[in-house]
């Protein structure tokens, strides 16, 4: 019997507002071909034996609906439990966005109620990362802690849309917005008792405009909050240069098989009828991963391409990141570049970014 229920928030806004992210919300991105970055999210839920999860909705959901369906892809179409879609709000954080915003779970406070599982685990879509969520509820549980959140020692000095924690001997003792070298950046799950989630939400009705976790600011000397970090493949998703990077990312086979292993880790996605791709007599291609129902005619290095995606005659795609139903027609040549889906590029046509600045061609 499951331990836990789960929630996956899909609402966040980025503080950059590249245009790569507009008019879609982020875990409805293409991802590395096929995916899309809330699969992570469902999919670690779904691997560590949940079956009840719930999914806070922003205002331009389609997409995301039209993905996730009735969850039937992660095994969340059921009788009892399974994938629940509901009404998230556009605005009310201080912060640069909302990942456990108050007033969406106080909102959907029947979601909680309902059930009788003793833990929610709480995820966002915007990290890419392939987590052990059974193993992080069972430190949870050995920790004795009330909410346990999970980290990783930043690299570098990051994104201002990353919250980061300050910890001493493991416990978080506050938290603050943007990340430094060394610093605990959050990862964006979280687990935390039901009963004490209700007990917050009550307790924080008249302060429904923040962030969960910058609510508790104040309150990380009364509640036992301790870290568990993650040592593996990880990347946030905030903004143009950091999608291109985690797709690109993805070429390194040591990386693919950290972060989609096969078994029962596996990360599951909608399925879709399409042929295999088909690589045409006298087509290059070298470093790249190319989904089903593509045709390549030219050239392919190291990039990513999505479903349906031609590349004609003497076409070449260097350093790029193509998304679905994408024509580079013939003499074309696309390079450190994000084709987002439905679009023709004309023949002879030069699309070109460097590697600080990613060239980005809208869909359609």
């Amino acid at each position: 019997m499951p331990k836990a229920i789960g929630l996956v928030t899909c609402n966040y806004t980025t503080a950059s507002n590249d245009d790569v992210f507009l008019g879609r919300p982020v875990a409805s991105m293409p991802y590395l071909g096929r995916y899309r970055l809330v699969d992570f999210a469902l999919s670690n839920m779904v691997d560590a034996g949940i079956r009840n999860v719930g999914m806070i909705m922003p205002n331009n959901y389609r997409s995301l609906v039209d993905h996730v369906g009735s969850g039937k892809d992660w095994d969340l179409d059921r009788k009892n439990g399974g994938l629940f879609i509901m009404p998230g709000t556009a605005f009310g954080t201080s912060r640069t966005g909302a990942r456990f915003l108050i007033r969406d779970l106080v909102q959907n406070r029947a979601f909680f109620t309902k059930n009788s599982e003793k833990y929610v685990v709480l995820a966002t879509a915007n990290f890419v990362c392939n987590v052990d969520v059974k193993a992080l509820i069972a430190a949870h549980e050995a920790s004795g802690a009330n909410i346990t959140v999970l980290t990783k020692k930043a690299s570098c000095d990051g994104n201002i849309d990353v919250v980061t924690f300050d910890v001493e001997d493991g416990r978080v003792k506050g938290m603050h917005q943007g990340v430094k070298f060394g610093e605990e950046a959050f990862l964006d799950y979280a687990i935390i008792e039901r009963e004490l989630l209700l007990e917050l939400l009550d307790s924080f009705a008249a302060v429904d405009h923040l962030d969960l976790f910058e609510a508790l600011n104040s309150e990380y000397g009364r509640f036992r909050v301790m870290i568990n970090e993650f040592d593996g493949y990880m990347k946030p998703i905030f903004d143009k240069a950091s999608y291109f990077k985690a797709n690109i990312d993805l070429l390194d086979p040591e990386v693919l098989d950290e972060l989609a292993p096969q078994g029962n880790r596996e990360i599951k996605t909608k399925a879709h009828d399409n042929p295999p791709a088909k690589y045409e007599p006298g087509c290059k291609v070298t470093n790249a991963l190319i989904a089903s129902g593509d045709r390549i005619y030219g050239t392919v290095e190291n990039s990513i391409l999505g479903r349906n995606v031609i590349v004609e005659p003497g076409a070449s795609v260097r350093n790029a990141v193509i998304m679905q139903g994408v024509i580079i027609k013939t003499g074309a040549k696309i390079e450190n570049a994000i084709i987002d889906k439905a679009n023709v590029v004309p023949a002879g046509t030069e699309l070109r970014g460097t590697d600080g600045d990613i060239l980005y061609l809208k869909k359609n």
